[in-house]
């Protein structure tokens, strides 16, 4: 499996080999030791997410609250997604960049995002099944969102052809600027010194 690091420290894309034949296709989806390798520490797996979402679908932007934070290992299964990770870390020199991939059932290539980034994507395709691995289990108290479509981030999501779906919880999200007013989102320092100790 290669992977590289994006745009934002420890973001990193995972390839996968594919190994075809006459039967179908074989990968390994996840290797603890390819992942220690590329970024000196160990998934500490507590959950996994599945979601189906039709074409034009929205969900994030999603971020927890660090400490412990989430960090996620997110793969499309089938269908293709526009995938993006939002830096919110406050004090960080990116911070309120995002940066966007293409996953697909095709390339199968993962993202792995440490804890302290905010994760949203949209479905291209007409369904798309994602699954997310995740180092924390489900805790509603500490997770948080980010409006999609906040003018101030300015994420270039796909023209829909229409109004894209949001859950409701998602169409209310605060901007990220009313997010750090009010204190939820994490600090740079703080996100540094988890990832460093974890």
């Amino acid at each position: 499996m290669q992977s590289h690091e994006l745009n934002f420290d420890g973001v990193t894309l995972f390839t996968p080999i594919i190994r075809g034949d006459d039967r179908g296709v074989f990968l390994e989806a996840f290797t603890s030791k390819s992942f220690s390798q590329s970024l000196g520490r160990t998934f500490p797996l507590e959950q996994m997410n599945i979601s189906v979402s039709r074409a034009g679908t929205v969900r994030g932007i999603h971020f927890a609250s660090v400490p412990p934070g989430q960090a996620k290992y997110i793969q499309c299964f089938d269908g293709e997604i526009l995938d993006v990770v939002v830096d919110i870390r406050v004090g960080s020199p990116t911070f309120g960049t995002w940066e966007s991939v293409l996953l697909d059932s095709t390339s199968r290539q993962a993202l792995y995002l440490p804890e302290g980034y905010g994760h949203g994507f949209c479905a291209l395709s007409d369904s798309a099944t994602v699954g997310y691995l995740c180092s924390t289990g489900y805790n509603p108290d500490a997770e948080h969102g980010i409006h999609p479509f906040d003018a101030d981030l300015g994420i270039a999501w796909p023209d829909f052809g229409g109004q894209p779906t949001l859950s409701l919880k998602d169409d209310s999200a605060p901007t990220l600027a009313q997010a750090q007013a009010s204190g939820l989102l994490p600090t740079y320092s703080t996100c540094q010194e988890w990832t460093q100790n974890n």
